[in-house]
């Protein structure tokens, strides 16, 4: 069996995805009817459904989704983590139809201008109650935002911190470095998982090889180990640079076979409790 991590759907009939720019391939309806038969094609049999945009409304579609389709097993949704009633709104999430199947909240982080926006005391709060309420937070981020999400991590050991897509890294450019020892620096505490997603969209996407995207999944590899690295697609965000049966392919080549089973299958399953 193999887990699924990270994808994303939208319908642009329901609300636009402002961050797509126009013309993009992605500028269209993606959904689970169009996933389902490349995920089961691929071996795939269990994902995660991770959120798009800040907006509330955005959760509770997810998790009915989650309810209606077998093939989704858990949902990381948005709310606002600075709230007053963040604990409440928590709680109000999981009595909606398919509740049961929220995860793990995420906040874009990289569009925040302040570099050190998770530690403000307000999110803090707001993080705090995500462990008290037994869920993850997935992170959004870019390289230079790495040092704020060490210091959030260490400042809250019971709440499991997940770095989605390896936390940005500059594959196109091959730089290592400051990205690597900030990863270094996060994997260093043990509430930290990384997602083995999102390389072919940081690499050259006319001329990108697993070569180039093999320095990244080493560093990540060495640093969390298997047991706290999870496959994730990325998809639809993928498809203009790899289908996803390459996406998948290449995470299985850059990675030990003896590692595939918690990679591509118990890690998420425990992270997310799937």
């Amino acid at each position: 069996m193999t887990v699924d991590a990270h994808h994303h759907v939208w319908d642009l009939s329901v609300r636009d995805q402002d961050w797509i720019a126009e013309g993009s391939p992605l500028r269209r309806d993606f959904t689970v009817d169009d996933l389902a038969p490349e995920a089961r094609a691929a071996g795939v049999d269990r994902t995660v459904l991770v959120q798009t945009v800040t907006v509330a409304e955005e959760t509770p579609e997810f998790l009915a989704l989650a309810a209606a389709n077998d093939l989704i097993a858990g949902v990381v949704g948005w709310t606002d983590l600075t709230r007053a009633d963040i604990a409440d709104e928590l709680a109000r999430l999981r009595e909606l139809p398919g509740g049961r199947y929220l995860k793990g909240i995420r906040h874009q982080v990289q569009g925040e201008p302040d570099p050190r926006w998770l530690l403000r005391a307000d999110v803090h709060r707001g993080l705090t109650a995500l462990a008290a309420a037994g869920l993850v937070h997935d992170l959004v981020v870019l390289p230079h935002q790495l040092p704020a999400c060490v210091e959030a991590a260490a400042a809250l050991p019971g709440l499991t911190f997940v770095l989605d897509h390896l936390g940005k890294p500059p594959i196109a450019s091959a730089a290592l470095e400051p990205w690597a020892s900030h990863v270094r620096a996060l994997a260093a505490l043990p509430n930290t998982v990384c997602k083995l997603s999102g390389m072919v969209t940081e690499a050259d996407p006319a001329s990108w090889t697993a070569d180039d995207l093999r320095p990244y999944a080493d560093t990540v590899l060495e640093a969390f180990g298997p047991a706290r690295l999870m496959f994730g697609s990325d998809w639809p965000v993928c498809t203009p640079t790899a289908s996803y049966r390459e996406v998948l392919d290449v995470a299985r080549q850059l990675t030990d076979p003896g590692a595939h089973a918690e990679i591509f299958e118990t890690t998420a399953v425990r992270v997310y409790d799937l």
